[in-house]
């Protein structure tokens, strides 16, 4: 049900109007024509190109979205343009069969323009991420389904085998921010949840006799993230494996966006399945982490917080004083990153259409504009978003984790948003 006062069609026209001449076209520019993949490294303002490196992830991301953009239900593309789409999903998809892997067959973390492998930085090993390996998955297994492309879905599904077993045993590198030693992170099964549904629902429109396993690991994974959470909804990025929720800086920290990121995988997830129980966590979690991660002076959301709000306190755990995370707290939890914003965009008007709490479509209204007034590039020549602010909204040349841009999390809210749109009465 719409409030007297929400103009669904005046959404729906505005998020159609920002997808097709402020996101796509800054995007569509992107691919290389000449050895495969696509662009990912600009500047901030995304108005230089820096490097022709190609991570990854975010060409796993790219296949993902193109693959989604062909098989969307929105009704705002044409026949003509979802052929277009799915051929440059299957650009990418090839490139990444052919360059992404390392001989022991797991993903290498960047590539350069040609698609052979580097290392990150100086010492790494070139597989210093299982994440490239995660985005690599959930963009064959989406373009897998779109294409009906059964080779594409195989090598996911081998490459998943590889993760699952890697994860199983512990032997994996998370660059740029690893785990530190003693905890264990919300980001593992909240990535493998993701990209388990992905192949899920990939071998679900192939007839693919697999759907069966691959529905007892998600199962699994959203038991895991209820782990985190506590009774109130607050869920903590890391647990001491030792203590659970301890009273260091890294066992009371909170990453708002990323928790409202993974409750609308949760949700996804439980309606796929029948888990309608998963539903009440995830709605009861998105509330309570966005209301304590948003920034009342200010607006917008908090990279990081306290478990009780407010910036996060508490020492670093001893012997860890110099790990990545503990910095990347402290320094920046401030930080206002387009990547939350689109994510709890999403969220909240998912959680208001299964609701109806009005508060839910109060916190998207908040989300809305401050997200409008804060990320787009003012510079519509350029297009796209900016990805970092300061606290207090003012532009900041700041490098967010890797030097890499890419169109994966505004697009893919976008998309979803619309959607959702064209369900609501």
């Amino acid at each position: 049900m719409i409030t007297d006062n929400w103009n669904r069609d005046a959404l729906l026209d505005f998020y159609t109007d920002h997808l097709k001449n402020v996101l796509l076209p800054f995007w569509l520019k992107s691919v290389d024509w000449e050895d495969g993949g696509y662009f990912n490294c600009y500047d901030n303002t995304g108005a230089v190109l820096v490097s022709e490196d190609k991570y990854t992830w975010s060409q796993g991301r790219f296949v993902w979205m193109y693959a989604k953009l062909a098989t969307s239900d929105s009704g705002i593309f044409s026949d003509a343009e979802r052929r277009h789409f799915l051929k440059l999903a299957g650009h990418g998809a090839l490139f990444l069969r052919k360059h992404c892997l390392l001989e022991n067959g797991h993903c290498t973390f960047v590539m350069d323009k040609k698609g052979r492998p580097k290392v990150n930085q100086p010492g790494d090993p070139y597989d210093s991420s299982i994440f490239a390996d995660c985005f690599v998955i959930a963009g064959l297994a989406h373009y897998a389904s779109a294409a009906e492309d059964r080779e594409a879905l195989s090598f996911a599904r081998s490459l998943h085998d590889s993760v699952t077993d890697r994860i199983a045993r512990r032997d994996y590198h998370m660059a740029p921010y690893p785990t530190p030693e003693g905890y264990k992170s919300h980001n593992i099964p909240m990535i493998l949840l993701n990209v388990t549904q992905e192949l899920w629902e990939a071998a679900a429109s192939l007839k693919d006799e697999d759907t069966d396993r691959l529905a007892g690991m998600m199962r699994n994974c959203m038991e895991e993230i209820c782990l985190f959470m506590d009774e109130s909804g607050v869920l903590n990025e890391m647990i001491c494996t030792d203590n659970g929720r301890d009273d260091t800086l890294l066992g009371r920290y909170c990453n708002p966006g990323h928790v409202i990121e993974d409750m609308w995988f949760l949700i996804h997830a439980a309606q796929k399945l029948g888990l309608e129980g998963y539903v009440e966590k995830a709605v009861r979690t998105t509330k309570k982490m966005f209301e304590l991660g948003w920034d009342e002076p200010y607006g917008g959301l908090l990279l990081f917080m306290d478990r009780l709000g407010g910036p996060p306190v508490g020492e670093a755990p001893a012997g860890l004083e110099s790990e990545p995370m503990i910095k990347q707290i402290r320094e920046n939890w401030d930080n206002k990153l387009w990547w939350v914003h689109s994510e709890a965009l999403y969220t909240t008007l998912l959680c208001y259409h299964l609701t109806g709490n009005p508060e839910f479509l109060d916190d998207y209204r908040k989300v809305h504009d401050y997200t409008f007034s804060t990320f787009p590039n003012p510079d519509r020549e350029v297009g796209e978003w900016i990805q970092i602010r300061k606290r207090n909204g003012e532009p900041i040349e700041k490098v967010v984790a890797l030097p890499v841009k890419d169109p994966y999390h505004i697009i893919r809210n976008v998309i979803y948003i619309i959607e959702l749109l064209r369900k609501m009465k």
